[in-house]
C-alpha cells in the first residue's frame, strides 16, 4: 500500500535545510516520491496519509553498542524507538543478534554512513519532536516504533 508521511518539516538530510510541509511517499520497502505534501497528494492519489509533529528525516544509524536488555530482539527493538535502522556490523556481532536484526530488517553495516532520503532508495524514515524524542520510525517502508 502507498504510503505518505508528513511532518511539520522534512529533512532530506539531517544536515540540509527543512522543507516546511514537505512529506515522504513510501511504496513497499522503497521512496516513490518526496516534495510539497500537495504535490505528492496529487501524483499518488488515494494514497494513506499519515500525519506526524515535528521534524520527518532519515532514519539514523546506531554507532555504537545494542542496548542491554533481556534478549537480541528487545536490543534491536531499542534501537528502532530510537530513530534507527541501521547498526554497525562490529555491533551485531552475535549469531542471536545478527538474526534478530534480519528479522525486522534493520540493515547491518560495514561502515557509518550518512542518512539520506532518495528517491528510490530503501524507505527508512524517522520523525523527532522538538527536544529529539523519537516519536515515529519506518524501517524499509514498516512503521516499526509509534511513541504513544
Amino acid at each position: 500500500m502507498l504510503t505518505i508521511h508528513t511532518a511539520d518539516e522534512l529533512h532530506l538530510s539531517w544536515d540540509a535545510d527543512p522543507l516546511k510541509g514537505g512529506a515522504v511517499a513510501v511504496e513497499g520497502d522503497r521512496v516513490a516520491g518526496t516534495g510539497p505534501l500537495d504535490v505528492l497528494l496529487e501524483r499518488f492519489a488515494g494514497a494513506r496519509v499519515r500525519r506526524w509533529p515535528g521534524a520527518l528525516g532519515p532514519a539514523l544509524v546506531h554507532e555504537g553498542p545494542l542496548p542491554e536488555a533481556p534478549s537480541p530482539r528487545e536490543r534491536v527493538h531499542a534501537i528502532l524507538k530510537s530513530g534507527a535502522t541501521a547498526v554497525l556490523a562490529e555491533y551485531a556481532d552475535t549469531p542471536d543478534l545478527r538474526a534478530a536484526a534480519s528479522r525486522n530488517e534493520v540493515a547491518v553495516l560495514r561502515s557509518a554512513r550518512k542518512p539520506e532520503i532518495t528517491d528510490t532508495g530503501r524507505a527508512d524514515l524517522a520523525v523527532f519532536d522538538a527536544d529529539g524524542t523519537c516519536l515515529a520510525t519506518v524501517c524499509a517502508g514498516r512503521l516499526v516504533h509509534r511513541r504513544r
